[in-house]
């Protein structure tokens, strides 16, 4: 099969690579990637109600390692990053680009038949 493939304004050729997932267990909840999706896409959830996750957990960190601690989220909240409508995810990549642990995997593609 082939892969989704879109233009830009200057009509090159990109293949958008959709988010499939998020990586809970390095999540610190920091919100940026909500902030930043053009969509709907995510929901930021208390970490107790995500099954499998502790807060005691060696791979988590709570540090964003940038020091702004001005974003409007509260590290008491405890909050981790979902996928509330994967489906409308674009492509776009912003949240990879902006989460300071790397927590997402994208992937192109298959056009639907």
């Amino acid at each position: 099969m082939s892969v989704y493939i879109g233009l830009t304004r200057g009509g090159e050729e990109y293949t958008p690579a959709f988010v499939m997932d998020i990586n809970q267990g390095h999540c610190i909840g920091c919100g940026r990637c909500f902030k930043v999706c053009p969509r709907d896409v995510f929901d930021l959830v208390e970490r107790d109600s995500v099954e499998g996750l502790e807060d005691d957990d060696d791979d988590y960190d709570d540090d964003d390692d940038y020091g702004d601690d001005d974003d409007g989220f509260s590290d008491d909240t405890a909050m981790v990053m979902s996928l509330k409508n994967a489906l409308d995810c674009i492509g776009c990549g912003a949240c990879a680009r902006i989460c300071p642990k790397k927590c997402f995997t994208h992937e192109p593609q298959d056009v639907a038949a």
